[in-house]
């Protein structure tokens, strides 16, 4: 899932990069997507970068 969302992304930019004129609408609908896909991409990335310890709220390290 990840590959595929980084594979549009990457598409969706070099569109919006290449020297080529589209209409104004879509271009805007490319922009929205691109940022939209940016968002999911890093959403993702931090769930998988999550640690899987989490401490206690009432623990004797939160004290120190």
């Amino acid at each position: 899932m990840k590959k595929l969302i980084r594979k549009i992304s990457q598409a969706v930019q070099v569109v919006l990069l290449a020297p080529i004129k589209l209409p104004a609408k879509a271009l805007d609908v490319l922009k929205y997507v691109a940022v939209g896909l940016g968002i999911i991409e890093q959403v993702m990335q931090d769930d998988t970068d999550k640690p899987k310890t989490e401490r206690k709220e009432g623990s004797d390290e939160a004290a120190k």
